[in-house]
């Protein structure tokens, strides 16, 4: 009796041994810190890029913290996933189940959430040179293209006017200080005056025109807005 105890203790240490301690012992810290610390370095460099491109109304900073916590967790994720295929497969399927309910408004947002998480995942696959080349490249990049001044954007001028004459007087001041406009839409009030919405590309960046619309005789308000709905006058 005490020997089938004495082998069933020792077989189960063989179990323990060969199912956990050697992982552990498979597990390298010094690689980990080198990862998550680059994973880190990175993180802020897509956090910092994110905050130097942002062109939204109301800048979010909990949004640009988890850019750099994202990169960090997929880089650990994705170093516990490459060490054991069994892992893996159950970290698809835990994965699977979990739903995002935050909305995305800009479209930007989404390419700096797949930037962070592509940084994370080439990273954590040890291709280090790969996610600095990277992530600096496309940081240049964006750095460029968005903070480029793009005269072409299309902006949408409103303004109230109280008769036709001082509708002729906003059209002819519309087509002598834009490169071009389009009526896009025209509201007629009995007694209460005209509204009239202009679909307008600027020749620059200049918008004193609108200050001088507004002055006009006969106008009530004007308002010039940006496609992404940020107010310019």
């Amino acid at each position: 009796m005490r020997s089938e105890v004495t082998n069933n203790q020792v077989n189960f240490n063989d179990i323990f041994k060969s199912n956990f301690l050697e992982k552990v012992s498979s597990f390298s810290a010094l690689d980990t810190l080198i990862a998550l610390g680059l994973a880190f370095a990175l993180g802020l460099f897509i956090y910092f890029v994110y905050k130097k491109t942002f062109k939204g109304v109301m800048y979010s900073k909990s949004f640009s913290i988890s850019l750099v916590a994202l990169t960090m967790i997929t880089t650990l994720l994705i170093l516990a996933v490459t060490s054991n295929v069994v892992l893996s497969l159950g970290m698809v399927g835990a994965l699977s189940i979990i739903r995002f309910r935050s909305a995305i408004k800009d479209p930007m947002d989404i390419a700096y959430l797949f930037w962070a998480i592509a940084t994370g995942i080439v990273l954590g696959a040890g291709l280090i040179p790969l996610a600095v080349f990277g992530a600096v490249f496309i940081g240049i990049i964006l750095v460029i293209f968005v903070n480029k001044s793009n005269t072409d954007n299309p902006y949408v001028l409103i303004v109230n006017c109280e008769d036709d004459k001082a509708e002729s007087n906003v059209l002819k001041l519309v087509q002598d200080n834009v490169k071009k406009y389009v009526v896009k839409s025209k509201t007629v009030t009995g007694g209460k005056g005209i509204e009239i919405t202009v679909e307008i590309r600027l020749k620059s960046m200049e918008t004193t025109f609108v200050n001088e619309i507004s002055r006009q005789n006969g106008v009530s308000s004007a308002v010039m807005v940006s496609y992404n709905g940020d107010y310019m006058s």
